[in-house]
């Protein structure tokens, strides 16, 4: 490997034919190019799909109240029924495996009619009536001030925390946030604090306009009593929600009469299921990434060892002279073996090379159009070159190992009388 007369050796061979050489070479090039490259697109769409979850807490379920679609108790077919507050410490102290159980109300929306007003500037915002832990189910960074805490639950203050596009609809340019107050239809509010999502991807619009509040205090406000909306429910850690759901659902079927067998009375949402699908899908993409890759590397490596025993015949004299000098059948195999091996490295390389330089592109023409729709940041990680490269030389010895074996079975005389 460090005789400087092997590599003067290698490298008379690789320039005897240049063309040839460069046509071998562009086989396990375009190979390890096409690899990367789909490994990369998978993944920019994985990044894209995830996207729309958020940083919402992904172990989580959403769930809200429907039309019974049986009759109960006495109570008839077709009833409508409400959450209550109570409920939230029901399903704490009855299953210890629940880490946070938010009660949620709403009211409008940024698409909906103005319904918050500042001086003589108004807008349609989304209003949401929260529980302090809410912001560890969905994350967001706190520009200015503060969230809501539990004291204000318990005095009911009249306390909001505003997003960006709040901010923006409703304030002058560099005008102070804190400590003004907003109207909400017809309810002042003292803003205590703004906010933007940690990532918001296609629903930044929506996330900036929307206006948190303590719960108590909507439900005061807005004439919701203690009626809840809907809740969002977070698992602990090392427990999936799913396994969960059907505890939470029997129990809020029997606090509020309704059949065990009614499964169209409660609503929801599994974010922890639908990650899991969309994790296990995107899984059978990369390996089919791996797949289509590793069969356009093959191709390449089979050219590589086509070439390679056209070489190995081209050089029968020789090999046949420094046989006859005394040469060890595994100094001839050795020297065929790192032939190949250089050339697939070098020329998997340059491949993996090119592959980042497409995707460097790709990334400045996302940044700059700004986000697409179920795709971002198309990449790969170093875990995925370092097995390239595994890859590169596990087929760089294969691609050597049946012109270096044919190389050594001929013996020097017959070697020595081709002409």
């Amino acid at each position: 490997m460090f005789s400087r007369d092997r590599w003067d050796e290698i490298l008379e061979a690789l320039n005897a034919n240049k063309f040839r050489t460069l046509l071998t070479a562009f086989g396990v090039f375009w190979g390890i190019t096409i690899l990367v490259l789909l490994l990369a697109l998978t993944n920019g769409l994985k990044n894209g799909v995830t996207a729309d979850f958020g940083d919402f807490a992904t172990n989580s379920m959403f769930m809200w109240t429907q039309g019974t679609s049986k009759p109960y108790k006495g109570l008839p077919k077709g009833r409508y029924f409400n959450y209550k507050v109570d409920d939230i410490a029901a399903l704490k102290s009855e299953i210890p495996n629940l880490k946070y159980v938010s009660p949620r109300n709403q009211l409008g929306g940024y698409n909906g009619a103005n319904n918050v007003v500042r001086g003589t500037k108004t807008g349609a915002f989304e209003i949401y009536g929260d529980y302090p832990e809410y912001i560890k189910q969905q994350p967001m960074d706190i520009l200015q001030g503060r969230f809501i805490s539990y004291s204000d639950i318990e005095a009911k203050r009249k306390i909001c925390v505003i997003g960006t596009g709040v901010v923006k609809g409703l304030y002058d340019k560099d005008e102070d946030v804190l400590g003004t107050y907003i109207k909400v239809n017809g309810v002042n509010f003292l803003v205590v604090g703004t906010f933007k999502m940690s990532n918001s991807q296609g629903d930044g619009e929506q996330d900036a306009s929307t206006i948190y509040m303590p719960f108590s205090t909507f439900g005061q406000a807005f004439n919701r009593g203690d009626n809840v909306g809907w809740m969002a429910i977070t698992a602990i850690d090392g427990v999936s929600i799913t396994t969960l759901k059907q505890q939470v659902f029997d129990l809020m079927k029997s606090r509020h009469k309704v059949h065990p067998d009614d499964d169209r009375a409660i609503g929801h949402f599994d974010l922890s299921e639908q990650f899991e699908r969309i994790n296990g899908l995107f899984s059978i993409l990369t390996l089919v990434g791996y797949f289509v890759g590793a069969l356009v590397l093959m191709s390449g490596i089979i050219g590589i060892s086509n070439i390679m025993l056209i070489v190995v015949k081209e050089r029968t004299k020789e090999i046949g002279v420094r046989r006859a000098l005394g040469a060890s059948p595994w100094s001839i195999k050795s020297q065929i073996l790192q032939e190949s091996l250089i050339l697939t490295i070098l020329s998997g390389m340059l491949g993996i090379s090119f592959a980042a330089f497409v995707i460097w592109i790709m990334n400045t023409i996302l940044d700059n159009a700004g986000p697409v729709e179920n795709f971002a940041n198309p990449s790969v990680s170093m875990q995925v070159v370092f097995t390239a490269l595994i890859i590169l030389v596990v087929s760089g010895v294969l691609a050597g190992l049946i012109p270096a074996n044919s190389a050594t079975k001929m013996k020097p005389v017959d070697a020595l009388r081709i002409d």
